[in-house]
């Protein structure tokens, strides 16, 4: 145990030991001042006017000798703040400014002051310091802007990273990358890309214009280039000047010289532990590439490289949803004599950029042509297969010869069969372009539109029945079939919900906007076409393009009756009150897009009596002729034939008669009407005066 008495060690120490004050806070750059406050004197030691770049001659005591080396908004902003500490009772107040030296720069110094009050608080005396803070700025500033610095280089990966979040394919990654948003991001000159392609890299961005050098386009993995090393170590290769450029890879020097290019960094492309490609980021500037950028530029490749095989796989997969599609709709449209067709496919946005929309045009026997338009439920192989075989199926129907109605309930319990749980909407347009008669049928499909040659645009109510495949299910396979008459000059429209559909907006409301557009549209087909797509695509914004589209366009050549408004025309089977009931809209529907809207209700009444008395009084079909001749008079005709050679009577009915109504409803509405005998049967005709 050490002994408690011994005595402590001498040791030696300096004389001047311990520092006098005055000389640690000058050796430290600081100097000491004594405010009298009552006297308005402010002493400064040495030290202190050193801090001021100030001899002791050019300094009195009085607070003004310092105006010289303070500028004015710097004394200003200590005067209020002095005062402030004064008034509000503090003991104490510290401030940073500039101060301007013998040579005229500003330097940054810090004062500290101590405030003395007597017993009743009032302030006395102010006994402080100041100091060169110069060095304590500049080592903040430099801590800022390392801090800027990592906040930028952090900034590039995240803004760069959401830019790729939203690249779907090879050339979305592209444009990312070094479109002008793209360099500005990275803080570059030039970007490019190169893919690993069976030993070589194909170059598949060359970045701005004028860089592209033809013979570098493909280069093998073991060639002396920058791109080639960085595949063939995994290892980024960073070349800090230009003269690297000149000396490292004279094979690459001649394309880079004429280039504002002073360093590079290339970086390998690795996903799933193999190298899918490199990316070459050039700067104008000369770079070290320390170590925090070189993380940064690490991290900026693990990316890229995670954005661009996603995007190689989409691009894959859309190529291979592009060729099935397009295995599956028509390879060609057949000319059709006495008529001209226009078709369009747009493919989705979404999912796998396929879907289950389709067109066909099919040649008939006699002359005629079947046009078809569909929509199989889904955006998916599934669904492009089944369009696939419907499409085949509806084809070997129509080329038997079959009946409209007939194509239609047998291609429903076709897909029915399948034992899927997809439906599809359907339209078939049997057409004898000879005669311009259409007949129609509708299987859940929105309506077609037709164009008459004379620019009206209606939208064309026709009969339906239900979705193809869901017929079958309720065991409803009788579609009503729908005739129009097409005159030289109409053009038939036949889209999906895809070219009217818009998220938030009715389908009443895109329809209507389609006929506008049908009706202000160019005359031919092929332009009209392109015409209603761009139209869509404008509509539709940033959501354009969610579903797939198809549209055909078949216009009835000829020389068009200038002399007629409108004409419209439609069997009506017995015993059938949908067909009944379909004629009656259609009536309406042409009737006041002719101008004849006052006189609408009238017209469709007198076409009803005259429709019924046609099948209550004979044994087979009513044909509804209207037409709307151009004249002065402007004369709506509307005729009903039927095949009975009986003449009607017009006969007054008794008080209690249920019958003998009808010819006397139409002579009081009707302007003038008769009847005239035809070679199958008879004709009731009657006019209107529309003006």
């Amino acid at each position: 145990m050490a002994d408690r008495g011994a005595k402590r060690p001498t040791v030696s120490v300096p004389d001047d030991w311990p520092a006098h004050p005055d000389l640690t806070l000058a050796l430290n750059g600081m100097g000491g001042f004594d405010w009298d406050l009552d006297s308005g004197l402010m002493h400064m030691d040495p030290p202190a006017l050193e801090v001021f770049d100030l001899r002791p001659a050019e300094y009195d005591d009085r607070p003004e000798s310092l105006s010289s080396r303070v500028p004015d908004h710097e004394a200003a902003r200590l005067d209020a703040l002095v005062a402030r500490a004064l008034k509000d009772g503090s003991d104490s107040y510290g401030a940073y400014f500039r101060a301007r030296m013998r040579d005229g720069a500003l330097r940054w110094t810090h004062i500290q002051g101590s405030i003395r009050r007597d017993p009743t608080g009032r302030p006395r005396r102010i006994i402080g310091i100041v100091r060169d803070a110069s060095h304590e700025y500049t080592h903040a500033a430099e801590r800022l802007a390392v801090d800027e610095e990592r906040r930028r280089h952090t900034s590039v990966v995240e803004r760069t990273t959401a830019a790729l979040a939203h690249a779907r394919s090879v050339g979305e990654v592209i444009a990312a990358l070094a479109n002008e948003q793209g360099l500005e991001r990275l803080g570059a000159e030039n970007v490019i890309l190169g893919l690993v392609e069976a030993g070589r890299i194909r170059l598949v961005s060359e970045g701005k214009a004028g860089s592209f050098v033809p013979d570098l386009e493909y280069t093998r993995v073991g060639d002396h280039f920058p791109m080639s090393e960085v595949v063939r170590t995994l290892t980024p290769r960073y070349v800090r000047t230009r003269a690297e450029f000149r000396f490292g890879y004279p094979r690459l020097w001649h394309a880079i010289e004429p280039l504002n290019i002073h360093s590079a960094a290339y970086l390998p492309l690795i996903a799933q532990g193999r190298p899918i490609g490199v990316i070459g980021v050039f700067y104008a500037r000369e770079s070290d590439f320390r170590d925090q950028e070189r993380n940064v530029l690490l991290a900026l490749g693990s990316s890229i490289a995670q954005s661009l095989a996603r995007a190689m796989l989409f691009d894959q997969e859309h190529s291979l949803a592009a060729d099935l599609q397009q295995a599956m709709l028509p390879r060609r449209i057949p000319g059709v004599p006495g008529a001209q067709v226009a078709v369009r496919y747009r493919s989705a946005g979404v999912g796998r950029d396929i879907g289950g929309d389709w067109y066909d045009v099919i040649p008939l026997p006699d002359g005629r042509v079947a046009a078809v338009i569909g929509d199989v439920q889904g955006h998916d192989t599934h669904a492009a297969a089944l369009m696939g075989q419907l499409r085949i199926v509806l084809r070997a129907y129509a080329a038997e010869g079959h009946a409209p109605a007939t194509v239609m309930a047998r291609a429903s319990a076709f897909l029915n069969e399948l034992d899927t749980d997809r439906f599809a909407t359907c339209t078939y347009v049997d057409a004898d372009l000879s005669t311009g008669a259409a007949r129609i049928v509708r299987a859940g499909h929105i309506d077609p539109m037709l164009r008459h040659a004379e620019g009206i645009c209606r939208r064309l109510p026709v009969a339906g029945g239900l979705p193809l495949g869901i017929a079958s299910e309720f065991i409803r396979l009788d579609y009503p079939v729908t005739t129009v008459h097409l005159a030289p000059g109409d053009t038939l429209v036949l889209c999906t919900d895809g070219l009217v559909e818009q998220p938030g907006i009715d389908l009443d409301d895109g329809m209507r906007d389609l006929a506008r557009v049908v009706r202000d549209g160019p005359q031919d087909v092929q332009q009209l076409a392109d015409t209603l797509c761009e139209s869509a695509d404008r509509a539709g914004g940033e959501s354009a393009g969610e579903d797939d589209m198809a549209l055909l366009l078949l216009r009835r050549l000829g020389t068009p009756e200038h002399d007629t408004v409108g004409r419209f025309r439609q069997h009506i089977p017995p015993a059938d009150p949908d067909a009944l009931s379909a004629a009656r809209h259609m009536i309406r529907a042409a009737v006041r897009a002719w101008g004849a809207r006052e006189r609408s209700e009238e017209i469709e009444l007198v076409a009803d009596e005259l429709i019924t008395n046609a099948l209550l009084h004979t044994d087979g079909e009513a044909i509804v002729n209207i037409r709307m001749p151009h004249s002065a008079m402007r004369r709506l005709r509307l005729e009903v034939e039927d095949h009975s050679s009986s003449l009607p009577r017009r006969r007054e009915p008794g008080e209690a008669g249920v019958s003998g109504r009808g010819l006397l409803l139409v002579d009081r509405l009707a302007d003038v009407w008769g009847v005239e005998p035809r070679g199958t049967g008879k004709c009731v005709w009657c006019e209107f005066n529309c003006l």
